[in-house]
């Protein structure tokens, strides 16, 4: 079926659902409405009330509330309506979802699945627009995740919803509805820690995620690149392996991702390169991202997102050092 992602993530949560009676979904809006955007549409009709719930608007309630109901042997998915709001619930997050494992000495679990709206580039305010990936794979004990597009969003989800440990599901506002891409009809996974080669190539390597795939992929295309494109998929874990092999192969590797580079993944990420594979890089490694300040109102937020000019100058720079 030819899909976009908001149609396969709800896709994934159908599927999941009848398959499994513990996975109830809850949130703000999700049940009558479908949520503030229609991902868990039609789902109430098809599985009532009592496992689609409309809440309070109150995000560190359903945050608690889900733990609760994870420690408890169902399988929550609270969906919070944009990123800025889930910091609310934090505390929750990391006090007792991301810890409740480790303090019961794996006697108990949390497995539950939250999902969130990320990232800008469609003029929403500030607290709509935030991409939170690097404080939330800092806590030990969350799974994070971030597709890129519909095939993985759909099996990603299933995936997640079989963990035994809370995941943190991120999902690219720009990217619900930019394009449709052809998936399978039925269930299937997409594996968490593993990052998908999306191009192969010999001259350089980038490595991307989220809201910036489209715009890597478009820049290599325009450029003719020979350059593995490598899509993370899952922040955290992150595939150290699939990353030291493609630096080393290519010896130069460029970073690129929405979120501020000040302290981020791409920070993270040239570190472990830097500590494992230095001596096979015949670069400095470099990344592209938005700068370091809040995010700004929607006039201005084409001056920070990076876009394909920053990314292809950056390129430019890499491959003639």
């Amino acid at each position: 079926m030819n899909v976009n992602m908001v149609s396969a993530l709800n896709n994934a949560l159908e599927l999941s659902m009848r398959a499994d009676d513990k996975i109830v979904l809850l949130g703000e809006d999700i049940a009558k409405d479908g949520g503030v955007f229609r991902v868990t549409d039609g789902l109430l009709d098809k599985f009532g009330e009592k496992r689609v719930l409309d809440t309070p608007l109150a995000e560190s309630s359903i945050i608690g509330t889900s733990i609760g109901m994870a420690i408890s042997g169902l399988r929550p998915v609270p969906e919070i309506q944009f990123a800025g709001f889930m910091l609310l619930g934090f505390s929750q997050l990391l006090n007792h979802a991301a810890r409740f494992r480790s303090r019961t000495r794996s006697t108990m679990n949390v497995p539950m699945v939250v999902r969130t709206p990320v990232s800008g580039g469609v003029k929403t305010l500030e607290h709509h627009s935030d991409s939170p990936e690097a404080y939330y794979s800092h806590i030990g004990g969350l799974i994070v995740v971030e597709p890129s597009n519909p095939y993985d969003a759909k099996g990603l989800m299933m995936k997640a919803l079989k963990m035994q440990d809370p995941v943190i599901f991120l999902e690219p506002t720009k990217l619900y509805r930019l394009f449709k891409q052809e998936i399978p009809e039925g269930a299937y996974e997409v594996p968490i820690g593993k990052a998908n080669y999306l191009k192969k190539g010999d001259n350089l390597t980038i490595i991307t995620y989220g809201t910036m795939v489209p715009i890597v992929n478009s820049v290599v295309e325009k450029k003719n690149l020979s350059a593995d494109v490598i899509d993370l998929r899952t922040i955290n874990p992150i595939d150290e392996t699939t990353i030291l092999e493609s630096a080393k192969k290519t010896g130069k590797v460029l970073i690129v991702h929405e979120a501020s580079l000040s302290f981020g993944v791409g920070a993270e990420i040239a570190a472990r390169i830097a500590e494992k594979a230095m001596f096979e890089l015949s670069a400095p490694i470099m990344r592209v991202g938005s700068a370091s300040l809040p995010y700004p109102m929607p006039g201005y937020e084409k001056y920070y997102i990076p876009n394909e000019r920053k990314v292809s100058d950056a390129i430019d720079k890499l491959l003639s050092a």
